[in-house]
């Protein structure tokens, strides 16, 4: 006190570095921000986001997945369920072996540090406020933001996805202006308008059908057709990345695929009219991953009948373009809720019309499922037979769409707005965690 009047303390000291985590049900992308320069990593630590345990009761914490050779009856235990983290035990000690063990791939001291942190849209206030507590009681962050992950990716030159023609000098819209921006990951889809960085709520739709939901259906299907694979769900899903596809013609392709009455034979059926493969299934062995080949007419019949054979196959049909199909036609399952080209109709009808000739010609699409082959054509087409006439509709995905969200954070960590919206540990502690809520639903590229 000097004269009757208190004096103002410094504040504490900037964070040396940002730790950017797009925290996702299947995987976790992390990577640092550091320095006056904003030197960014070039790429993003991909983290899978579980505890596994195999058949001989090994254990393996995230990263450690990848020493695992027998995939087999694996069991999984994730914390991430529908979006969002709720079990927080199980996610610690993912964090802890990445980043915080003194062996940690990704070592980070918190108290220096800044803290992104990418989460789903609607998120329950509960979970959110338990999230809040975990950053800065139990590790310490200096410094955190907590923000909605489609929205990190207007901070992304999206004129460069979309390979807009331009001349050198032109100025990059960071955060860009307008974008329709569709999440496909491994839980759920949603599709989030987005102004000027800023994610307009009353919009934003979302689906139930993400990589989870596909790959247990897939499981389901091969069990009644092939082999009982209920228990060999990450081999279902290398299954599916390698081999499955969007179909530009599902019902004609579907029609190829079919068998025929009994004592029919149809040659598209027979030969596999370039759409059936023959699956060889990893043997724990000598094969760790799983094999696409093309089609061999009666392979997997003699490799079942072969008492030498050391491979099992499975010819994949109609099961490479049904699975996928899901997204688009969430019905075939009996799930009442509309395929991804009516839910984007469903979002713009919540908005102006004069926004949509904007958000119409900029739709980005990330997350994994966005790496089915055909997928933007199937949705650029669904998307033209429903809109205006005069509209231009134009439908993109990053170069890789699974690591997109983290880029536009680690962009945004740079940005002007990280400073403006994030809260620091002194602040916390002074406000409180409901102040620190309504600090973050402002959301992004708002003044405040």
């Amino acid at each position: 006190m000097v004269g009757g009047r208190k004096l103002k303390t410094a504040g504490p000291a900037p964070p040396s570095s940002t730790l950017v985590i797009d925290n996702g049900a299947d995987t976790i992308k992390a990577g640092f921000v550091t320095g006056d320069d904003g030197t960014t990593d070039k790429a993003p630590r991909v983290i899978p986001n579980c505890i596994a345990r195999d058949r001989h009761n090994k254990t393996y914490v995230g990263s450690e997945l990848e020493k695992c050779k027998d995939f087999g009856e694996i069991a999984f235990r994730r914390p991430v369920e529908k979006g969002f983290i709720v079990n927080w035990e199980a996610q610690k000690e993912i964090w802890d072996r990445a980043f915080f063990d003194d062996k940690a791939p990704q070592k980070c001291d918190p108290s220096t540090t800044r803290l992104v942190l990418t989460e789903q849209p609607n998120s329950l206030p509960a979970l959110q406020t338990h999230c809040d507590q975990i950053v800065f009681e139990e590790y310490g962050f200096s410094s955190y933001c907590r923000g909605i992950g489609p929205s990190f990716n207007a901070y992304q030159d999206i004129q460069a996805i979309f390979h807009t023609p331009r001349t050198p000098d032109t100025i990059i819209d960071i955060p860009a202006e307008v974008i329709l921006l569709i999440d496909s990951g491994y839980s759920h889809t949603t599709v989030t308008p987005l102004l000027q960085g800023r994610p307009l709520h009353p919009a934003i739709r979302r689906l139930d059908v993400g990589g989870k939901l596909i790959t247990n259906h897939l499981t389901r299907l091969l069990s009644v057709r092939h082999f009982d694979m209920r228990n060999e769900t990450y081999i279902v899903n290398e299954m599916k990345e390698a081999a499955c596809y969007v179909s530009l013609d599902f019902k004609g392709d579907l029609d190829k695929m079919w068998k025929g009455t009994r004592g029919e034979r149809r040659e598209d059926y027979a030969t596999g009219a370039g759409i059936a493969t023959d699956y060889v299934l990893p043997d724990s062995h000598t094969r760790f991953h799983g094999i696409v080949r093309d089609h061999e007419p009666g392979a997997a019949a003699r490799a079942r009948k072969s008492a030498v054979s050391t491979e099992d196959i499975l010819t994949l049909r109609n099961e490479r373009f049904s699975v996928p199909e899901l997204l688009f036609n969430p019905t075939d399952i009996g799930l009442r809720q509309p395929g991804l080209a009516d839910l984007v109709m469903q979002s713009l009808s919540a908005l102006p019309v004069g926004l949509w000739p904007g958000l119409l010609a900029n739709i980005v699409v990330v997350g994994g499922n966005a790496k089915f082959d055909n997928f933007i054509q199937r949705l650029q087409v669904e998307l033209l037979e429903r809109v205006p006439d005069e509209c231009v509709v134009r439908v993109a995905r990053p170069e890789d769409p699974i690591v997109s969200t983290w880029l536009g954070a680690a962009n945004f960590a740079k940005h002007e707005h990280a400073d403006r919206l994030a809260v620091t540990k002194q602040e916390y502690e002074e406000h409180g965690a409901a102040w620190v809520a309504r600090k973050f639903a402002l959301g992004l590229g708002v003044d405040t």
